[in-house]
């Protein structure tokens, strides 16, 4: 819990990679890496009073990767209310033996949501493509120097 005696949120972004990564490995049967946290929202404090579940599964798949949809639903243990207390997206790739990216089974969803979240990924796919070339292009301006050594070098003197 955090300071507000909720469920402190870097816990649950730790929970639902774990989740997540589930579902990307029996989805391609392989290893998988966790290529990007695309999007969490919190939408409802998770109290100390409720119980917490994950749901999660394969949205979209490129070639070697899969967008995982999660959703958090907290559930007040006496009241038995039910909350949609956060949803992530997250981007997984599959990897061989040797660590290389292979190919993914395409994706058959079902449900209504499962539908809904299919037909709304390709947006969300270029989304997280700007995205990357945005990021991409703010590291070749960043830094890789450690404040530490530019003060032991003289060059940083204002911290």
């Amino acid at each position: 819990m955090n300071n507000h005696h909720t469920l402190f949120g870097g816990r649950l972004m730790s929970d639902l990679d774990q989740v997540a990564s589930i579902s990307a490995a029996r989805h391609s049967r392989s290893d998988c890496v966790t290529a990007s946290i695309d999007s969490i929202d919190f939408l409802h404090p998770v109290k100390a009073t409720d119980s917490v579940s994950f749901e999660s599964y394969v949205t979209f798949t490129g070639t070697s990767s899969m967008e995982i949809f999660v959703k958090i639903i907290a559930e007040g243990l006496k009241s038995g209310e039910r909350k949609i207390a956060a949803t992530a997206f997250l981007t997984f790739v599959a990897l061989d033996e040797f660590k290389q990216p292979i190919s993914v089974p395409k994706v058959i969803p079902q449900t209504e949501e499962e539908i809904k979240l299919h037909q709304t990924s390709l947006e969300r796919k270029k989304i997280r493509k700007e995205r990357k070339e945005k990021s991409k292009d703010l590291a070749t301006f960043l830094t890789i120097d450690n404040a530490w050594d530019l003060i032991r070098l003289g060059q940083l003197t204002n911290l």
